[in-house]
């Protein structure tokens, strides 16, 4: 017997929530989740889509079944959101806090009661593989140290980890580059370091510094 699923391809899955007010449901999601609104229909709606990030949601109306539902999103800055729902003081069942199945995630409940899960991978701190480490005379510009060690703070890690990380990026090719350590919200925030501490010249410009 064939398997199915190398028949069939599916490019992604939109779950959906059963709630008693489509209208309002919609609301809460735009409002106090950060999802936006991509279509209702029905007047008044019985049907409708929210999306974050990537993802949609579709809502509808129904009486049967109103908060069974249950997702998990995965997002880029777990953190963020966690507190953007904190202060729309939405419903935490399970407050944010690393698992051991590799995910740092927390869950929250909409007006009928339906699930739903926001976290991001996180890497494996075990087993733990022993080392040695060494003392490295090291100079660098003052601007960049200045946003190596406002990162490291955003990161949660110290200076000598963050360096560790980024040249053990270095080291993995990755199309016509190298990996990089850090996720998109990462360099997003990173950019705002970049504009915080003046950093005005190229990735190249170490080659042209002088003292």
């Amino acid at each position: 017997m064939a398997d199915s699923s190398t028949m069939f391809g599916c490019d992604s899955v939109n779950p959906g929530f059963v709630v008693a007010d489509v209208e309002a449901a919609a609301n809460f999601y735009r409002d106090k989740l950060g999802f936006s609104l991509d279509w209702l229909w029905g007047d008044p709606p019985t049907y409708g889509s929210m999306t974050l990030g990537n993802i949609s949601v579709h809502l509808l109306k129904g009486n049967e079944r109103v908060g069974k539902g249950y997702a998990v999103f995965s997002v880029e800055d777990v953190d963020g959101l966690y507190k953007f729902h904190q202060d729309n003081e939405v419903q935490i069942v399970e407050p944010i806090s690393n698992k051991e199945y590799n995910m740092r995630d927390y869950y929250v409940q909409d007006l009928y009661g339906n699930i739903l899960g926001f976290g991001h991978y996180i890497l494996p701190t075990t087993p733990e593989l022993k080392i040695e480490r060494v003392d490295v005379p090291i100079r660098l510009e003052k601007r960049l140290a200045a946003v190596l060690n406002d990162l490291a703070a955003i990161k949660g890690m110290s200076i000598s980890s963050t360096l560790e990380e980024t040249l053990l990026h270095t080291f993995e090719p990755l199309g016509d580059g190298v990996a990089s350590p850090h996720t998109k919200s990462d360099l997003r925030k990173i950019q705002g370091l970049k504009k915080k501490h003046g950093i005005d010249y190229d990735t190249h410009a170490s080659y042209r510094f002088v003292e």
